[in-house]
């Protein structure tokens, strides 16, 4: 009912930037929590940086003063700025959104298909 399609991930050199999008699309829908989660091989999924609908942020230690969390209202999308990466950032990248189907009002969350990120030399 909602498709997440996220792109920009790739393999970058420490030090180096990254942006990744999320764009949600389908039946008419109201967004609320926009977040990025990331897995590293043989770690359990966490929470990046989330994006509260009245434009609150949250930053996990680990990124903040390096990531930023944004959104494009217009384009149901939702965007992670990654500068001064490190190797440690290396992992796939998830986004997951709170939406509400219009007419409807329960609110459902919604996984992108991960996009890879990879920092090395």
């Amino acid at each position: 009912q909602v498709q997440l399609v996220e792109s920009g991930g790739g393999l970058v050199q420490p030090g180096g930037s990254l942006r990744l999008s999320c764009a949600a699309s389908g039946r008419p829908f109201m967004i609320y929590m926009m977040d990025w989660y990331r897995q590293a091989p043989g770690q359990q999924r966490d929470l990046v940086a989330s994006s509260t609908k009245d434009g609150s942020t949250y930053y996990a230690d680990s990124v903040k003063g390096r990531f930023t969390i944004s959104r494009d209202i217009a384009k149901n999308t939702v965007y992670l700025q990654m500068n001064s990466l490190k190797p440690e950032d290396t992992a796939v990248y998830y986004c997951n959104v709170e939406v509400r189907l219009i007419g409807q009002a329960r609110r459902d969350n919604y996984w992108g298909q991960g996009t890879q990120v990879t920092v090395s030399s």
